[in-house]
């Protein structure tokens, strides 16, 4: 009988009661395991390279080592271990700094349990997230900007890359999309591949953060 790989989960934050809280959210779920717990930033690397986690599930305002300055340090020293940011902050330049630091997504601490155990099966699985909140927050920002990216960048994408790369900024993993597209697994990592030489984005965090720019997602 096979046997079904649990998510290994890091847990990081500064309050030992807010770790015991989350803990407590996350232990009943059969397909998560929580594998360890930080004070900061710096520890949350120190155990993650002795625990080897899939997932790693930070705070930002932490002493000694900050979830930005963590979040670049895992993406540098640990690129297979996927951030996934847990904040009480909406601040939109909070999130696109984290995403330029490789955060894979950002979630209010006010979201329910269900959804909390949502966002790290997707980043798990290669995707980004962004709860409702913070992708609001990030919509504000590029309205208000215009949006800092080429536009004739994103003319140069054929309609079926626009179509993936719509779909990978929503978090779809190469599987779903296949499946939603009606094409092999295959195609869309040539797909994938195409968008990121095209645009010179080289990460699913940043291809969402382009498609926002261009409002290509709703």
């Amino acid at each position: 009988m096979s046997t079904v790989n649990k998510i290994r989960v890091l847990l990081v934050d500064d309050h030992p009661l807010v770790l015991d809280g989350i803990s407590a959210r996350l232990e009943s779920e059969a397909l998560l395991e929580i594998v360890g717990m930080a004070n900061d930033g710096l520890q949350a690397l120190e155990l993650a390279a002795q625990l080897n986690p899939d997932v790693v599930l930070m705070d930002i305002s932490m002493p000694v080592m900050n979830g930005f300055e963590a979040s670049e340090r895992f993406r540098i020293e640990q690129p297979d271990v996927k951030v996934l940011i847990l904040s009480m902050h909406d601040n939109r330049e909070y999130i696109v700094k984290l995403i330029k630091c490789g955060a894979a997504g950002y979630v209010l601490k006010d979201v329910s349990s269900s959804e909390l155990i949502s966002a790290i099966e997707t980043v798990y699985g290669g995707g980004t997230y962004f709860s409702s909140g913070a992708s609001q927050s990030l919509f504000s920002q590029f309205e208000q900007e215009g949006g800092q990216a080429s536009a004739q960048a994103q003319e140069e994408l054929t309609g079926r890359e626009k179509d993936v790369l719509i779909l990978v900024s929503e978090g779809n993993s190469n599987k779903e999309i296949a499946r939603e597209l009606d094409i092999s697994v295959r195609t869309v990592e040539t797909h994938r591949q195409n968008i990121k030489q095209k645009l010179d984005i080289h990460t699913a965090a940043g291809l969402t953060r382009y498609a926002i720019e261009q409002k290509l997602v709703d």
